[in-house]
């Protein structure tokens, strides 16, 4: 009979590529605080990423734009995603649907191209310090504004999607949850 080991370094590669897609894995835990010098922004911190999410502002009208801000740094080591020719999960924000607002493409930073050498493979991906800028509009349209009506207050909620690596081992897809609030006053409201 052979005796068959893999290093553990292949064992890990094959966990990490193929790892998210085994059932019952537990997503890693993020830890969330708000910056003391930076009020309104809020920090979660993953074991691949720091994200500090901000709002440009806390008040809008309909029809009014605001910007969802992240600026996120990646562990020691690890990299993520950018938009490119690859298959691999692109660091993107995901925002929960809602009939009054309208959400425009997230605007992405230059990549850094990233060659993983057991592979000799060359992709675009951010591994230094880099910021996302999601703006959204709030709609004006009769609906929306129907929509509005209810609550001067809303909430922008999603998430922030990605799948980190690092150079040997490359981890189960995670999902960071965002959320913004934000006051909306209508010019026809007295």
């Amino acid at each position: 009979m052979t005796n068959f080991r893999l290093p553990l370094v292949t064992l890990l590669l094959a966990v990490g590529f193929f790892g998210s897609h085994v059932a019952g894995q537990r997503p890693s835990p993020v830890d969330f605080s708000t910056p003391a010098n930076q009020p309104g922004a809020v920090r979660a911190d993953t074991m691949h990423l720091t994200v500090l999410s901000s709002i440009s502002a806390t008040d809008a009208t309909p029809g009014g734009r605001v910007s969802l801000a992240f600026d996120i740094t990646p562990k020691k080591a690890m990299h993520v995603y950018a938009p490119g020719k690859h298959d691999y999960q692109v660091i993107g924000l995901k925002l929960d649907p809602q009939t009054w607002l309208q959400v425009q493409p997230t605007t992405y930073p230059p990549s850094e191209i990233y060659h993983f050498k057991e592979l000799d493979e060359k992709v675009e991906t951010y591994g230094k310090p880099f910021k996302l800028v999601q703006d959204v509009t709030i709609l004006a349209t009769p609906e929306a504004r129907k929509a509005l009506a209810a609550s001067p207050t809303v909430k922008i909620s999603g998430r922030l999607e990605y799948q980190a690596c690092d150079d040997k081992v490359c981890y189960a897809p995670t999902r960071v949850p965002v959320s913004f609030s934000l006051n909306v006053k209508d010019l026809d409201r007295k």
